[in-house]
Formats: structure tokens, sequence, C-alpha cells
């Protein structure tokens, strides 16, 4: 069982996205008629009374489809993906009632209220661990997909130029991406909309390049952060461990702030620590470190 367990106090912040109304949901379903809807809506009109409940109290819908509907609404359902052949790895999106899930959302409340707040500048975040193996890139990726069931407009951008992973756990093509992209031979075609997962997108990391830190440290990388921030509500950056390249240092400079991931009962705290005082040392903001385990 993968569980992740974040260090910070997890803070549940809860924030409109783009789901459809409870109302639109039950008569999609067929458990209500539209006219028995109006007659909810002006019971309700006035009151702070829940739709749900008005429509169970009226003995319209069992409590059970008012529950099947909620999490529907708000994306925890699996029935969304019921067409979809999601891989195994987005737990986010196959399991989404696990308590590594739940965990996940109690990570990404953290984050919308430290970081994806709206600010400018503030769209970009690095993900990093602090050896490989660590699990960084699977949190990542699952990461993605829970910002991505609340309406945000998702990119998921691999910056892991050695050993890239996310067009693995996604089942993408991994062609010019990101390193064409940088060298010039590739546009932002090479990004790829996740299929089944509304609002979520990946641009694999392309083939290696022998120069990945200068790659990533030219002026373009900014620039195309920049674009987009422009485009995406949320941009989760992949980057290689700490402790193999210099990398992520690279790629945190760019984005400003961090989270650290690391493998319970295998990362030590004192490297944890060591970890985020030299980012804190080069100006990158820690949001957080977040401990996995399988």
């Amino acid at each position: 069982m993968q569980k992740i367990v974040a260090l910070n106090t997890s803070i549940d912040v809860s924030r409109s996205g783009r789901e459809m109304k409870i109302g639109a949901i039950l008569v999609s379903r067929g458990v209500l008629t539209t006219t028995q809807v109006k007659t909810i809506l002006d019971i309700q009109e006035g009151t702070d009374r829940r739709f749900g409940e008005i429509a169970v109290r009226k003995g319209m819908v069992k409590q059970k489809d008012v529950d099947d509907a909620l999490r529907l609404q708000f994306g925890y359902s699996n029935e969304i993906y019921a067409d979809v052949n999601l891989p195994p790895a987005l737990v986010a999106a196959t399991n989404a009632s696990s308590p590594f899930v739940e965990a996940l959302r109690g990570l990404r409340g953290q984050l919308m209220l430290r970081w994806f707040d709206g600010t400018p500048g503030q769209s970009a975040l690095s993900v990093t661990s602090v050896d490989r193996g660590d699990g960084k890139s699977f949190i990542m990726a699952n990461l993605g997909v829970v910002f991505a069931q609340l309406g945000e407009q998702t990119l998921i951008v691999d910056a892991d130029l050695r050993h890239p992973t996310q067009h693995k756990i996604f089942n993408l093509k991994n062609q010019m991406g990101l390193s064409g992209v940088l060298s010039g031979r590739a546009n932002l075609d090479e990004i790829i909309e996740v299929p089944g997962v509304h609002n979520l997108s990946v641009l694999p990391a392309g083939p290696l390049p022998p120069n990945p830190q200068e790659l990533l440290g030219r002026p373009q990388f900014g620039e195309l952060l920049d674009v987009f921030s422009s485009r995406y509500n949320v941009i989760l950056v992949d980057t290689p461990s700490a402790q193999e390249a210099s990398d992520a240092h690279v790629v945190a400079q760019r984005t400003r702030a961090v989270i650290i991931v690391g493998r319970k009962d295998k990362t030590k705290s004192s490297d944890l620590a060591q970890l985020a005082g030299i980012f804190s040392g080069s100006g990158v903001q820690i949001l957080g470190a977040t401990l996995n385990s399988i």
C-alpha cells in the first residue's frame, strides 16, 4: 500500500472547480427529474439547507444517491474513469477513496494555502527528493491528478533529464519533450493532455541531453515557465534527486519553491533538514517535506 505523510500540519482547503451541480448529476443518473430539482430548489431558496438534505427528507432520493453524487461532483468517484484504461500508478484516479489519496488532498490543501493562492509568480513548484527511488515522481503524478480534480488547469513538467519517469507513469509517448523545446527543436505541441483526466497535461522530458544542467540553466527555461503560467494554474516540475545531480537546485531557483519527498524508514531526517537548508540558502521557499512508503 502506498502512503504519504505530510510533515507539516495538514490543512484542508475547499475550493470550487468546474464541478457539475449535484442536481444535474442526479438528473443525469436518472435519480431525479428536472421537475423534482426545481421543487427542491424552491424549498432551498432563502434557507441554509443543503440540496441533498432536502431531497432525502422529501423521499425523492436515498442518502447513498446523494453520497455517490457528491463523490462524483468533486472528482472522488472511480465512476468518472470507468470507461478509461488508466495506468495503475494513478491511484488518485483509480482508487480515489484510499488513505493515500486522502493524504494527497491534505498536501494539496497546504500547497493551495501556502503557494497556489493566486499570487502572481506563484504557479510553478518543483518536486525533488533526497535520493533516487524515494517516490517523488509517483507522488507528483498523483498530486497533479488531485489538483486537476478540483478543476485547476494543471501541467506536469518532467525536468528530470537524467532518469525521466512521468511518461512511463502516464503511459505517454516521450518524443521531443522538454529537452526538444529548450534546444529549439520542438514547440509546445509536445504537451500532451492526459486521456481521461480532465484539466491535466504532461510535458515529457524528451531525449536525454548530454548537458542537462546547462540546458535547464538557460534563460529559455525560465521564459518557458512564464508562458506556462499564463495557461495553467498549477505547474508541477519533476527534478532529479538532489543527491544525484544539482539540476534540482537549478530548477527550484526557477520555480522559487520546492517540496521534498523522502521514503519512510529510509530517508534520514538529518538529510531532509540538510537539503532544505541548502535550498533555503539559495532563496528557494521550502513548502514542506513528504514521506512516501510502499
